[in-house]
């Protein structure tokens, strides 16, 4: 692979965007490379990190291969391998903003289910100065984190923030200074990996289906993967461990 560097540390998969002297610019070879890799770290980990090499998170898509991209080719593929192997991967996804982060960058961030950004870092969707508009979520995932006025500001001036008012919109979970970045996701991913992966799992698919279904069919899916980890091995050994006043050791 080419575009990132795929490293894994026990159970955490680090997945690094390298494309450092195009800021990490996401063309198709890194859509492969990223789906490829996500498949490869699927069954080997409990929680993966992405983020950038060099000075940028992702300055975006690569917009001298899009613009030369046929129509055609847009329509029918374009990046959507990459956010469907997002949106079908079942372990939490970390994003650590380690830079700029803008226009397809800030998409795949949002695709993350927990975004952690360096204070150095500048978010934003600026497609707009390009004449063309955001297409990989920005103008949805955004709307929901920060809601409809300041995803509009944003969505239409293309300007930039900063990390911290990121932090305020709560497009972002924490930042932390640039040099305690990776050890703050690690600590974070950590944290993960050492619960029930299957209720970890179970946990993911219920939060996001909160943003996409009403409230009584999201009550309903919570309610089915509560019964799910209720009598699950680990479900039973939690809370056996509870009484037990002991850690539990998890199956999954």
């Amino acid at each position: 692979m080419n575009t990132i560097i795929l490293e894994q540390e026990n159970d955490i998969g680090i997945i690094k965007l390298n494309r450092p002297d195009k800021l990490n610019a996401i063309n198709m070879e890194m859509v492969y490379d990223i789906v490829q890799a996500l498949s490869t770290l699927r069954n080997s980990v409990k929680a993966v990190i992405i983020t950038g090499n060099g000075k940028a998170f992702s300055a975006g898509a690569d917009v001298r291969e899009m613009m030369n991209m046929p129509l055609e080719s847009v329509v029918r593929e374009g990046h959507m391998p990459l956010w469907d192997a997002m949106r079908s991967f079942r372990k939490p996804i970390i994003a650590a903003l380690n830079g700029t982060t803008a226009g397809g960058g800030l998409e795949l961030a949002m695709a993350c289910d927990l975004i952690v950004s360096a204070e150095s870092a500048r978010l934003g969707q600026p497609e707009i100065n390009l004449g063309i508009i955001p297409g990989a979520g920005g103008t949805q995932r955004l709307t929901r984190s920060v809601g409809k006025y300041r995803a509009m500001e944003l969505v239409l001036t293309g300007k930039l923030i900063s990390a911290w008012e990121a932090y305020r919109m709560g497009l972002v979970t924490k930042v932390v200074p640039d040099e305690a970045l990776m050890s703050e996701v690690k600590r974070m991913a950590k944290e993960i990996a050492h619960k029930s992966g299957f209720s970890v799992e179970l946990g993911k698919e219920a939060v996001n289906k909160a943003l996409e279904t009403t409230l009584q069919q999201g009550l309903d899916l919570e309610r089915r993967n509560f019964y799910m980890a209720l009598v699950s091995d680990d479900g039973k050994e939690g809370m056996k461990a509870f009484i037990e006043k002991r850690k539990p050791v998890w199956k999954s």
